[in-house]
């Protein structure tokens, strides 16, 4: 049996949700997309595998942005190759640079790292189980939007409600009211803080904001359709 760690890293780019994937040049899936990752050395713990195999493989300095522990996939036929479990870690971060070519990298195992936008068609291309641990990762990015302040991750230090709000949107796919969002973004505590700082590129001035300090948000900010099933069911209603 053998271990690996592979990542899910994610970032906004061109309004969407993207994840670096690299495209494997060896057998098995030679020529397909897979996320960043590999096998466990002597002496690693599998967040440290973590972090090298993605400067390896894509060139991402992952020392700038956190690693949540995703999940472990064990499935006895998940690797051709043989017994082969693999933790997945979870990474979220803003503006995260162009991937590398392999010849900067300097690794033979992936013939190139891009970034891809995550859709239907994309998830029909990946090697191994790597189709079921992204949907897995999609759907815990949307959870912790829903319960933790992750959403700011996307935004970097400094940012307006208008690019926060655009995170959420992206993420769920769904236009949210403005005023709504403002208004919730601002009464929810600990949630984010004004720096005291304003955005003055182009057009009326914004007020800058930054995470605060809450782990958790409450309540829960969530997407318009569930929003506006709980605001519907009234005392001794079951949510349908």
């Amino acid at each position: 049996m053998k271990v690996t760690a592979d990542l899910v890293v994610l970032t906004i780019r061109e309004h969407t949700l993207q994840v670096a994937l690299v495209e494997r040049a060896k057998a098995p899936f030679a020529g397909m997309l897979a996320l960043p990752g590999g096998f466990v050395r002597p002496g690693e713990d599998l967040e440290t595998t973590a972090r090298r195999e993605l400067r390896e493989e894509t060139g991402l300095d992952s020392g700038t942005f956190p690693l949540r522990q995703l999940k472990t996939y064990s499935a006895p036929e998940r690797d051709p190759r043989g017994r082969v479990i693999t933790t997945v870690f979870l990474a979220i971060a803003p503006n995260l640079p162009q991937t590398q070519t392999p010849s900067e990298v300097k690794n033979n195992d992936v013939r190139r790292a891009t970034w891809v936008t995550i859709d239907d068609r994309l998830m029909r291309q990946l090697a191994f189980d790597h189709r079921q641990i992204l949907e897995d990762a999609r759907h815990a990015a949307r959870n912790l939007l829903e319960h933790t302040p992750i959403a700011t991750d996307f935004c970097g230090p400094q940012f307006t409600i208008t690019e926060l709000r655009t995170v959420y949107e992206i993420i769920w796919g769904t236009p949210l009211d403005a005023r709504n969002f403002h208004r919730k973004a601002l009464h929810t505590s600990g949630f984010i803080e004004p720096t005291g700082q304003n955005q003055t590129s182009g057009g009326r001035p914004a007020r800058l904001y930054r995470v605060g300090p809450a782990k958790r948000i409450h309540p829960p900010l969530v997407p318009p359709c569930v929003d506006e099933k709980h605001s519907n069911d009234g005392p001794g209603q079951a949510a349908s």
